[in-house]
């Protein structure tokens, strides 16, 4: 039975304390409580999770959601259940033991969410489970991976349509923040919509100021433009070591910053990130890896120093601005060499074939895989010591095991945090008599028994840093006890790390019979060189208003100017100003020290064309000295 108004919005009320649902929450939700497969296009901080998760606790059975962000698999589904609301999860970096016990939890449990990451799809043995589960709704979050024409195609997304033989009578929601027509058409056509419904919120956010800063120095432009903007922002980059000096230098400029990056450890991460939410922090910088998951309504600036490979991503991380509604700044800053560096990134990302298939070859090696064997296995995969060992350059090989998760011979899964966790193994009157004379056994045993429940029925996650510090026990002498008990069999010990698996889709093959075919190669690559060529047209773009380029691009028509960005705005100073005020501005700037032509365009708002033509014009009639070896102008000795 259909929950009535009240009931949907009693529970958002009940669960999340808001007396409203946010613009299209509420049109996405009676869509699916009708029956519709039905598709949303929400920007990020839009609230898409909270469209599936309250029309599933709105009536009996479960909602699968089929996210590739495994991180943000494990926030949603500790928001849930600290909730109160019955809810797991299921990716490759569980163990075959614990996958069995979640699915039970799943059949029998009264679970009303079950996240997994797309790959488990491919799985016989979750199939054959998933068959009798209670499911009334099926969700794929970041549903723009499905489509090949999309920015980030991944072809595990291409095996949710088998859902649907199972349950074809119930429907399905695809969410994403970004989406062009093609894609939007894709998506349906591949998730098999049938009477198919779609919502979308315009690309606007009246309330964002786009700039685009030309500057042969990024960090002294990014420092003077955060020295005029007050309030807290996010810095992307796209290199690791690249945070950590950006930060730094921004901190020798009295501004106070940290740097995130997915290689951090997970304390850090959370560390650093509740200081730059408090406000302790007010800079973060940061590669992509940061803003997943993370709700700060009054960022007031995102700034990019390296330009990203595509709208869909310059879009989705300038989204993370000014979310309360208030203005805020996004600011790409970008300089001649910026354009080759682009197009470097396509050689990069879709190397030579037969280094494609030697990577294969080599992966198989390393991993001491047979041809033949390695079906539907999962395998920790060291990939920085794989490049060291077989001398391979990092980026292309990365690209190479992409192509190769695209061509649908393995499923390459990067970085996955998986906690530590413990199960006891022997019966409760054998933990009184450990064998041995290490006193330290005990101890960590009973400190977990104190600090843990169910660990007898299942494997628990436990933490060892809230148990060293709440017993005052060495996070050392923890680790070690531990292992040293699971050697024992009185438990099994499972520690925390952080590694990249591969899973293979297919059986290991010889490299003569892999195929890279075109829809994996040839056509991405075209994609991505036109997506490239639409981000260059928004950098340099000097004729067109920002917001019109980004809305046209994700299919808007009959767009009008913002009025907001750096271009409306420059337009309409120059419809307001004359040539006296030009000379009068560079006038100025001469009477302070002599310039170069950068400098002008840098600090005066008029259009580049008329401070280049009234120099041009001054120095012509002796008012300014032109120095052309070093390139500057000056007003004339006396």
């Amino acid at each position: 039975m259909m929950p009535t108004e009240t009931g949907i919005h009693g529970i958002l009320k009940k669960y999340w304390g808001y007396d409203k649902f946010r613009e299209l929450q509420e049109e996405i939700i009676t869509s699916i409580l009708d029956g519709n497969d039905t598709l949303g296009l929400l920007p990020t901080g839009g609230g898409k999770s909270i469209t599936f998760q309250v029309p599933t606790l709105a009536r009996e059975g479960m909602s699968i959601v089929v996210t590739p962000i495994i991180s943000l698999m494990k926030d949603q589904v500790d928001n849930l259940v600290a909730k109160g609301i019955k809810a797991t999860y299921l990716h490759s970096g569980l163990s075959l033991s614990e996958m069995r016990r979640t699915l039970d939890k799943c059949t029998f449990g009264n679970y009303k969410f079950l996240y997994i990451s797309p790959e488990r799809i491919a799985s016989e043995s979750f199939i054959d489970k998933m068959r009798f589960m209670p499911v009334k709704l099926i969700v794929v979050d970041e549903a723009h991976c499905i489509s090949q024409w999309g920015y980030d195609f991944r072809p595990s997304f291409l095996n949710i349509a088998r859902i649907r033989e199972y349950f074809p009578k119930i429907p399905i929601l695809a969410l994403t923040a970004t989406a062009t027509p093609d894609v939007v058409n894709d998506i349906m056509e591949k998730l098999k919509f049938a009477n198919g419904k779609v919502f979308s919120k315009s690309f606007a956010r009246n309330n964002l100021v786009y700039v685009v800063r030309k500057t042969d120095d990024k960090i002294a432009q990014l420092v003077n433009i955060l020295k005029k903007v007050p309030g807290s922002g996010i810095i992307y980059v796209r290199s690791r070591a690249r945070t950590k000096q950006i930060a730094e230098e921004l901190i020798r400029n009295g501004i106070t910053a940290d740097f995130y990056h997915a290689g951090l450890e997970n304390t850090d991460k959370s560390d650093r990130q509740n200081k730059w939410k408090s406000g302790e922090t007010r800079i973060m910088v940061a590669t992509n890896a940061f803003g997943m998951g993370i709700d700060k309504p009054n960022v007031r600036i995102v700034a990019h120093i390296d330009v990203p490979g595509s709208l869909e991503e310059y879009y989705q991380e300038a989204g993370r601005a000014g979310r309360d509604g208030k203005k805020a700044f996004v600011v790409l800053l970008i300089k001649n060499t910026d354009k080759a560096i682009l197009k470097k990134r396509i050689s990069d990302a879709f190397p030579d074939k037969d280094f494609i298939k030697n990577v294969y070859e080599r992966v198989g090696n390393f991993l001491n895989v047979p041809v033949e064997g390695g079906y539907n296995q999962v395998y920790d995969f060291n990939f920085v010591l794989f490049c060291k060992t077989f001398k391979y350059p990092i980026i292309p090989t990365f690209n190479a095991l992409k192509i190769l998760t695209k061509s649908g011979y393995i499923e390459f899964i990067e970085e996955i945090d998986t906690q530590s966790r413990v199960i006891i193994l022997a019966k409760k009157e054998e933990l009184y008599n450990l064998p041995g004379d290490n006193p330290n056994l005990d101890k960590v045993l009973q400190a977990i028994l104190r600090t843990y429940s169910g660990l007898f029925a299942d494997y628990v996650f436990i933490n060892e840093d809230l148990i060293s510090s709440r017993f005052k026990i060495p996070v050392q002498v923890i680790y070690e006890s531990l292992l040293a008990l699971t050697k024992m069999h009185i438990l099994h010990y499972v520690p925390r790390k952080r590694t990249p698996y591969i899973y293979y889709t297919t059986s290991r093959e010889l490299p003569k019979y892999i195929s890279i075919p075109r829809s994996a190669y040839e056509v991405l690559r075209e994609k991505m060189a036109k997506r490239i060529d639409e981000m260059i047209r928004y950098a340099y773009s000097e004729d067109m208003c920002r917001e019109q380029i980004i809305r046209t691009y994700f299919g808007e028509i009959n767009v009008n100017p913002c009025g907001h960005c750096d271009y409306c705005i420059a337009r309409k100073q120059q419809e307001q100003y004359t040539i006296k005020d030009v000379i009068n501005g560079i006038m100025y700037m001469l009477s302070l020290k002599q310039r170069q032509l950068i400098d002008f365009f840098d600090t005066l708002s008029f259009s580049k064309e008329d401070i280049t033509s009234t120099l041009s014009q001054l120095v012509n009639e002796n008012f300014v000295s032109f120095n052309s070896d070093e390139g500057t102008y000056s007003l004339p000795q006396k």
